[in-house]
C-alpha cells in the first residue's frame, strides 16, 4: 500500500524517508556527500542525486505541488533534510530550487514559470548567480554592469566575479542597472542571461585548496531579449533583496552543523582516548552543541511560524549569522583535535568517483580542506558585518 507522504503521521513519514535514501544512495553518491567541503557537493554527484529525487517527485520539498514540488508542510521539509545529512546524501546547490524556484513564482511571468521551472528541477537548466563585481560585493547598490534597452533586447557590459559553479552552468540571473538618472538602488534589474550567447566568457578561479567553485563571467555587448527581465524594470532591488532572503534564510544551518558536531565527537571518541587535547575540548563541544541546539529550536521556530517560506525578513540574517560562525567554530576544534596529524587531502582524492589510493582514516578526514574552505561562509550571501547591521537596524530596532 502507497503512504500519503503528505498527511501520514512523522515517525511514519521519516522512515519512509530514510528507507527511500539509503535505498537510491549508492556508495559513491554517500561518498560525495562524506568529501564534501563546502556548500557545493561534486558537481556530477550532486546532479545524480537530483534527478533521482526528480524523477521520484521529491527535488524540491518547499516547492508548492502546482510547480512541480512536494508542497510538504514545514516539520516534514525539515526532517527530510535531516534524514539526507544523516545518511551523508549529496547537498543540492541553492541557486535554482532553493534560490531563483521562488522569485519566479513571486516575480515571473506565466511564460517563465511555465518554461523555466520544470528545468530547474530536472537540472535541464543548472543556475548560477550573478551580484558581486570586483567593486560592488558588499554593496550592490554601486554595481556597474549596464543593460541599455535597444529595442527588443537589452545590450549587456560589465562582469561579475565570486560566480560561483559558473563554469558548470548553462544560464545565468543578474543583476545588472538599466538606468543613469535615477538613485542607486532604483536603476536596477533582475535579468535572466544565457551563458552561451555571443559576448559572455566564463573564467574560473582556482581556489586555496585547488578546487574550482568560483568564476569571473565577463559580457561584451551581449543581447538578452527583453522578455528575459523578472519583475519590473528599475525594481530588481525588490527582487534581488528577496533572493538573498531565501538564500540566507533557506538553508536550515542546524542540520549541517548536527552532522559535523556528530563526526567531531566520533572521531575524539574512536580515536583519541585519554588524548589531553580532547579532554580540554570536550567543554568547548559541549559550549557549541547547546548553541547548536538553540539554533535548531529557533530554525524549526521560524519554519513552523512562517509555513515553510524561506522568505523570513530580517530573521534570514540571525541564522546565517550564528549557523557560519558556529561551522567555523567547530572546524577550529576539528583542527585542534588533530594537531600535527591534520592531513591536507589532495583534490583528486576528494573526488568520489577516483579510483586508486586513498587515505583510510575518519569519515571527517577532509577537516583541514572543509576549514579553508568554510573561511568564507561568513562572507558570501552578506558578510557577517552586514548580517549584523541588518539585525541591529530591523530586529533590534537600534
Amino acid at each position: 500500500m502507497k503512504i500519503d507522504l503528505s498527511t501520514c503521521d512523522l515517525s511514519t513519514f521519516r522512515a519512509q524517508i530514510e528507507s527511500f535514501v539509503s535505498g537510491n544512495l549508492s556508495s559513491s553518491l554517500q561518498q560525495a556527500g562524506r568529501l564534501s567541503t563546502s556548500v557545493f557537493c561534486d558537481f556530477r554527484a550532486m546532479m545524480e542525486w537530483q534527478k533521482i529525487l526528480h524523477s521520484n517527485g521529491m527535488a524540491a520539498p518547499s516547492w508548492p505541488i502546482e510547480f512541480g514540488g512536494c508542497g510538504w508542510d514545514p516539520e516534514r521539509i525539515l526532517v527530510f533534510r535531516e534524514v539526507c545529512a544523516s545518511l551523508d546524501a549529496p547537498q543540492l546547490t541553492s541557486m535554482g530550487i532553493q534560490m531563483l524556484g521562488p522569485i519566479l513564482m513571486s516575480y515571473g511571468t506565466d511564460a517563465q514559470k511555465s518554461e523555466l521551472l520544470p528545468r530547474i528541477l530536472s537540472g535541464e537548466d543548472f543556475w548560477c548567480q550573478g551580484y558581486s563585481e570586483p567593486s560592488a560585493g558588499s554593496d550592490l547598490g554601486s554595481l556597474s554592469t549596464k543593460a541599455e534597452r535597444k529595442g527588443d533586447f537589452y545590450v549587456v557590459n560589465g562582469s561579475k566575479i565570486w560566480t560561483s559553479l559558473a563554469h558548470h552552468s548553462n544560464k545565468i540571473f543578474c543583476l545588472v542597472r538599466t538606468a543613469k538618472e535615477r538613485s542607486p538602488k532604483n536603476s536596477i534589474s533582475f535579468l535572466l542571461i544565457d551563458l552561451d550567447t555571443p559576448g559572455v566568457e566564463v573564467r574560473p578561479i582556482v581556489s586555496l585548496d585547488g578546487a574550482v567553485e568560483q568564476c569571473e563571467v565577463f559580457f561584451t555587448d551581449v543581447k538578452v531579449p527583453v522578455q528575459n527581465i523578472v519583475g519590473e524594470e528599475n525594481d530588481g532591488w525588490k527582487v534581488a533583496l528577496s533572493l538573498l532572503e531565501h538564500e540566507r534564510g533557506g538553508a536550515s544551518y542546524y542540520v549541517g552543523l548536527q552532522r559535523k558536531l556528530e563526526l567531531i565527537k566520533e572521531f575524539s571518541e574512536s580515536y583519541l582516548v585519554g588524548n589531553i587535547v580532547a579532554e580540554r575540548c570536550k567543554d568547548e563541544l559541549l559550549d557549541i552543541e547547546a548553541d547548536v541546539l538553540s539554533l535548531t529550536y529557533l530554525e524549526r521556530g521560524i519554519a513552523k511560524s512562517s509555513e515553510g517560506d524561506s522568505r523570513i525578513g530580517a530573521l534570514s540574517s540571525l541564522t546565517k549569522l550564528i549557523g557560519t560562525e558556529l561551522g567555523q567554530k567547530l572546524d577550529e576544534i576539528s583542527l585542534s583535535l588533530r594537531g600535527r596529524d591534520v592531513l591536507v587531502v589532495m583534490e583528486h582524492e576528494l573526488d568520489p568517483y577516483y579510483i586508486g589510493e586513498r587515505l583510510e582514516c575518519d569519515k571527517d578526514a577532509a577537516a583541514f580542506n572543509s576549514y579553508i574552505n568554510n573561511r568564507a561562509s561568513t562572507i558570501y550571501g552578506g558578510t557577517a558585518e552586514i548580517q549584523r547591521n541588518i539585525i541591529a537596524k530591523k530586529i533590534l530596532m537600534l
